[in-house]
């Protein structure tokens, strides 16, 4: 790889020290490097004398109902064509906003941990120079990541649509009550959750949410849907693993209660849409997939192993 882009949280990179830092290593190297900016920054020169470009805005863009998120925190319009990979500084939350906006590009990510456990950020802050050596010898694997894609609907019309990594997660909204999940996989009924909520995650999204619930450990590389209940209001309810090609339906039942509050579905904990009774969302497996940049030997049980550990 010859051509980078930085992409880096600056709540945890403030002044932009790390991903200057690593601009500057590479560049040393010859390799041209452009850093992703916010609304405030002015455009910044790299060695070679060219402008990088602007970023698209860390608002995230909103259509009308039923239209498509267009970015969450870098417009991959922005990106300039001749770039080969692309850099995240921050922590696994920073790596989940900058996949989804990438994807349609295909361009593989490489994370560097700047948060705390970081399963997805594989690189610590501190070394980033041994695997910026790694990349540019050419000793790394790419790692497809299977996402998913959510498809909310309101009296048959769709009213939200947005990809994950990680995991959708549909909630109870508001007041602290449960609320009767309806849960259909390829359209056949499979059981009613009256719960906090219900968690559908990939294979990356297991070691998240999904762990926290209760739900297994999967290795990121395979092809499966996990379905957890959040606190279910039930002495029996275990986690159910289901095929990749599932198609997934939850439809929100009633609340214990006034049904003033209804429900939320959220996206990798990010984007989000209110949902009332009778709403139904639909998840399957995305046709788009993540590609993550791999420069450490551990095995996934290796890191698996440090992380649960801390």
């Amino acid at each position: 790889m010859d051509h980078f882009y930085i992409i880096t949280n600056y709540q945890k990179d403030p002044a932009g020290d790390t991903a200057l830092a690593i601009q500057e290593y590479l560049e040393e190297r010859g390799k041209v490097c452009y850093v992703h900016k916010t609304l405030n920054d002015g455009p910044r020169k790299n060695q070679a004398g060219a402008k990088e470009p602007e970023k698209g805005g860390k608002e995230r863009i909103k259509e009308e109902i039923g239209e498509k998120i267009k970015f969450h925190y870098t417009d991959a319009d922005k990106i300039p064509p001749d770039v080969e990979g692309v850099l995240v500084i921050g922590g696994d939350g920073t790596l989940l906003r900058a996949a989804r906006d990438v994807v349609d590009r295909q361009l593989p990510l490489l994370g560097i941990n700047m948060g705390t456990l970081g399963y997805l950020a594989e690189i610590e802050c501190g070394s980033f120079r041994t695997a910026m050596d790694r990349l540019l010898a050419g000793e790394y694997q790419v790692e497809p990541r299977m996402m998913i894609c959510g498809e909310a609907r309101r009296h048959g019309r769709r009213i939200f649509e947005d990809i994950a990594l990680n995991d959708i997660v549909i909630t109870r909204n508001g007041r602290l009550r449960i609320v009767d999940f309806n849960v259909f996989v390829n359209k056949e009924f499979l059981k009613s959750y009256s719960a906090d909520g219900v968690i559908i995650s990939t294979p990356t999204g297991s070691t998240g949410y999904n762990l926290s619930a209760g739900g297994p450990i999967v290795a990121p590389q395979a092809s499966l849907l996990l379905l957890t209940a959040i606190a279910p209001h039930t002495l029996c309810s275990r986690p159910i693993v289901l095929p990749g090609d599932a198609e997934i339906t939850i439809e929100i039942g009633s609340s214990h209660g006034t049904d003033i509050d209804g429900a939320e579905a959220t996206f990798d904990g990010d984007t989000s849409v209110k949902l009332s009774s009778g709403d139904q969302i639909t998840i399957r497996r995305s046709e788009q997939k993540t590609m993550l940049i791999r420069t450490m030997t551990k095995s996934f049980l290796e890191i698996l192993r440090e992380k649960m550990n801390r």
